[in-house]
């Protein structure tokens, strides 16, 4: 039981030191893999909040939060880009006129 409880223990200590350094990557990219090598990845990265949309340096919201991008696509993406700032413009549009 002692071995079990010690490896259980071993295996949350290097999960929680591998997501704070995911969480700190460069330009809050929380996960990143690339799917073929130089062209194609999968990303995860905070949503902008919707106050900063239109404004020229757009805000991301805190990781931790929720609200999460799912992003498959080129593997230079920047989560505070024109394209996202397009992308999350139309999706929050949608969910205007969905309610």
């Amino acid at each position: 039981m002692k071995i079990a409880t010690s490896f259980l223990a071993g295996v949350l200590f290097i999960g929680t030191m591998g997501a704070i350094n995911t969480a700190m990557a460069e330009d809050s990219i929380v996960a990143k893999d690339a799917i073929t090598a130089g062209s194609y990845c999968h990303e995860k990265f905070p949503a902008i909040r919707p106050s900063t949309l239109g404004d020229d340096q757009p805000v991301l919201k805190d990781a931790s939060v929720g609200d999460m991008i799912d992003f498959y696509g080129p593997c230079g993406e920047n989560p505070r880009g024109k394209d996202q700032v397009e992308e999350q413009k139309l999706e929050e549009l949608h969910q205007y006129f969905k309610e």
